[in-house]
């Protein structure tokens, strides 16, 4: 079903067939002296996908946690289903059928999915939770919108992808007709992100109405009838997807011309930088997760790791960056061994690690900016002074990395937790790259990241590999796999399945690959 037949469809269930169920006029809101909103209009339809599109930190999350409750506006009016409200919090939210599900699920980890889903709202036989009535309430609403889940699995025990459907099936338990999808595809897979499109379709077709917070271009132009563009806490234009183009909408997004492409001359290997032979790693219930993988990355070349999350990536970037003990094999780091290094000393060796999860290995949350910039480099001289941390030099090397990457808000003394996803992977980025490393491990480094930011990681990722740095690039962006990648290895089930040229494969053969169905050994001539 098209876009068109899909809006047609909707109208014909209303009662009115052009019904907005969400308006904001005039929505500023502040922090401190920064202006997240200056007087955003947004009208959201019943029975569409209504794309809201902007850069990091453009204001796109602050504007759907007004909608949601979870701020409050300085000025402006919110109407729902056409009628004035003042949204106290995010229980009136729900009350008035708004669900949102946020870009880091909120979760209980040791809870199953049925617990999940009711919790709080958990039907009752006697004095005790109905959990059989609680499992056949969650089963039918999951037969209903195509959503399958495992009802008794724990959160801890499935993938990324199901537990946005748990989220999913949270909003829909608790009635929601309004649906707020922060970066909903930041962390799924393709094949992921086709399902969950699948899913809003569904979502529409039944009359429910979707904003979606996003800065893909792609997803928006397959599955969104309207778009919003927001940039720097202003509305530039909305328009319909059907009269945009991907250029059209990233120049919005932007202000300026961005380029699709990724400029880069041919790579010039030098020396092998980084060796892995023979590596064997297990999980902690003893499950060989890494099977022999052996690996080569030379100085000035990009090695690429394509594969679906879960064959043995995170596990390789967890032991070459120190934070996972080998089982057995041997890893070098220009030609010093590093097999049995914790991460501090891997880091002195001259290894840097972008992380996938910037949360967990890349930041503390409750840190300023000046002092999660100095993670890597407090106990350097340049920032010491009588055995003390000498925090004005740190707040200087802050502030010049924060304005070479463009991280916003360029304030060094705000807590990283403030910043936006997008903008808190941009600051790790630099001070990764700033250590200047022989290695540089970037594992899904513009994940959460707008047109623009992504066309500056790849500058930088290849300015890096120009310099003579070995790059090892893990990624479940398949395009950036095959358009960044001088050489690409393919993983599946903890094995090196697959050497492939960039230039002789696509993503069809990839894809193969990764699936586990085709195997190559083609290696470069």
């Amino acid at each position: 079903m098209d876009k068109n037949e899909r809006r047609r469809d909707a109208e014909a269930r209303s009662e009115h067939p052009v019904r907005t169920v969400v308006e904001m006029r005039g929505i500023t809101k502040r922090f401190g002296g920064l202006i997240a909103n200056d007087r955003i209009d947004l009208k959201v339809t019943k029975g569409e996908i209504h794309a809201l599109l902007g850069e990091n930190g453009a204001g796109k999350s602050t504007l759907m946690n007004i909608l949601f409750g979870l701020y409050q506006p300085d000025e402006g009016q919110i109407l729902i289903q056409e009628k004035p409200v003042r949204m106290e919090g995010p229980n009136q939210a729900i009350q008035l059928g708004i669900g949102m599900v946020h870009q880091h699920f909120k979760l209980v980890q040791n809870f199953t999915v049925v617990e999940n889903i009711v919790l709080g709202l958990e039907p009752r036989k006697n004095l005790q939770i109905d959990y059989g009535k609680a499992r056949q309430a969650v089963m039918e609403l999951s037969r209903k919108y195509g959503l399958e889940v495992k009802p008794d699995a724990r959160i801890e025990d499935i993938s990324v992808g199901m537990q946005q459907r748990v989220e999913i099936l949270k909003t829909l338990y608790r009635g929601a007709d309004i649906l707020i999808l922060d970066e909903p595809t930041a962390v799924l897979t393709p094949q992921e992100i086709q399902e969950l499109m699948e899913i809003m379709r569904k979502l529409v077709k039944d009359g429910k109405s979707i904003v979606l917070i996003t800065h893909k271009l792609k997803e928006i132009m397959a599955v969104s009838d309207q778009v919003t563009v927001i940039r720097r806490g202003k509305v530039i234009d909305s328009i319909a997807v059907s009269e945009a183009s991907p250029q059209l909408l990233a120049e919005k997004m932007v202000g300026r011309e961005v380029s699709f492409t990724i400029d880069k001359s041919e790579a010039k290997p030098t020396k092998s930088r980084l060796t892995v032979e023979q590596v064997y790693a297990t999980d902690t219930s003893g499950k060989a997760v890494l099977k022999g993988i052996d690996l080569e990355v030379k100085g000035g070349e990009i090695l690429g790791i394509a594969g679906v999350d879960g064959n043995g990536q995170k596990e390789l970037i967890e032991v070459l960056a120190g934070l996972r003990k080998l089982q057995s094999g041997r890893i070098t780091i220009d030609g010093q061994e590093a097999d049995r290094m914790h991460a501090k000393k891997m880091a002195e060796l001259g290894l840097s690690h972008i992380p996938e999860d910037r949360h967990k290995h890349g930041l503390v949350l409750d840190f300023t900016m000046t002092e999660n910039m100095a993670l890597r480099t407090y106990d350097q001289p340049r920032f010491q002074k009588y055995g003390l941390l000498h925090y004005g030099a740190m707040k200087a090397y802050a502030a010049t990395l924060m304005q070479e990457f463009d991280v916003r808000p360029p304030e060094t003394e705000n807590q990283a937790r403030s910043l936006s996803g997008g903008n808190q992977q941009k600051a790790i980025i630099a001070r990764e790259i700033d250590r200047d490393p022989a290695v540089l491990i970037a594992a899904q480094p513009t994940r959460g990241l707008d047109v623009g930011a992504i066309e500056f990681i790849h500058r930088r990722l290849i300015a890096e590999r120009d310099k003579g740095k070995a790059v090892l690039l893990i990624s479940f962006e398949m395009d950036e796999i095959l358009h960044l990648s001088d050489r690409i290895v393919v993983m599946y089930e903890g094995e090196i399945v697959g050497h492939v040229n960039p230039q002789e494969t696509n993503d069809q053969e990839l894809g193969l690959m990764m699936a586990g169905s085709k195997r190559l050994a083609r290696e470069e001539g």
